[in-house]
C-alpha cells in the first residue's frame, strides 16, 4: 500500500509513518520545509517537499499518483495567525483532495477537529473560532466530493504515551487522546471500508483499536 500524507512532518503524522512503514507500506509525507526530510525518513518515510499553500493540485497530484490512500494531517499550528488557519487548515485540504481526485486516489482521510461541528460565533477567542470554522468549511468540502472520505476529529491532543485503547464512534463526547492512538486509528482506517462516508470522534477509551475499528 502507498500512502501520503499531507503534514508529513507533524507529530501524528511521523508517528502514523512509523507505524506505516514497519508494517511494509511505501509512505509518503509531504513538507514544505526540506529539513524535516530526514525526520520522515527516519520514521521509515519518503519526504516530498511541496508548499501546499503555494502549490496547485496538478503538483500535488503529480506526488500522490499511484497512490491507494491519501491522508490529510497539515494544520497551521497553533502559532499561526487568522489567515494562515483558513489557507491551510480549509484551502490547503481542499487542494489536496482536488489533487486526490485528479490523481484518481479514491481512499481519503482528513483528520479534522473535535467541535468543528460547533463552531461558535467569534468570542474573545477569535482565532480558535477561525480555526474551527475553517475546519468545518474543509470537512462539508470534502463530504461534497466523489471520494471514499472518512473525517476523524480526536479529542484534546496529548504526547501521553499510546494505550491502544480507544472509543472511536459517530459521537464520543469530550476526552483526551494520546497521539500515539490516533496514529494506530489512522493506520486501521486506510484498511477500513466501514469507516467511508463517516465522521468519526476519537478519545481514550476501553477498546483495543482493532476491535473498535472491527466494529464500525
Amino acid at each position: 500500500m502507498r500512502v501520503v500524507i499531507a503534514g508529513g512532518h507533524g507529530q501524528i503524522a511521523l508517528r502514523l509513518t512509523k507505524l506505516l512503514s514497519g508494517d511494509g507500506h511505501e509512505v509518503v509525507g509531504l513538507v514544505r520545509n526540506p529539513d524535516h526530510s530526514a525526520d520522515i525518513a527516519a520514521a521509515g518515510g519518503q519526504a516530498a517537499v511541496l508548499d501546499l499553500e503555494q502549490s496547485d493540485a496538478a503538483a500535488v497530484a503529480e506526488v500522490l499518483a499511484g497512490a491507494d490512500v491519501a491522508i490529510f494531517s497539515a494544520g497551521a499550528g497553533p502559532g499561526s495567525g487568522n489567515a494562515r488557519k483558513d489557507t491551510v487548515d480549509r484551502g490547503a485540504a481542499a487542494l489536496f483532495a482536488d489533487a486526490a481526485q485528479q490523481a484518481g486516489v479514491r481512499r481519503h482521510i482528513q483528520v479534522g477537529s473535535m467541535g468543528a461541528d460547533q463552531a461558535p460565533s467569534l468570542t474573545d477567542d477569535e482565532t480558535f473560532t477561525v480555526y474551527l470554522r475553517a475546519k468545518w468549511a474543509a470537512e462539508e468540502d470534502l463530504r461534497a466530493r466523489d471520494l471514499d472520505w472518512t473525517v476523524l476529529r480526536p479529542g484534546s491532543l496529548t504526547n501521553d504515551p499510546g494505550t491502544g485503547n480507544v472509543l472511536l464512534a459517530d459521537k464520543t463526547g469530550r476526552g483526551r487522546i494520546s497521539r500515539g492512538d490516533v496514529a494506530l486509528v489512522l493506520a486501521g482506517l486506510c484498511d477500513t471500508p466501514a469507516s467511508i462516508g463517516r465522521t468519526l470522534e476519537l478519545i481514550a477509551g476501553d477498546t483495543p483499536v482493532n476491535e473498535a475499528l472491527e466494529s464500525l
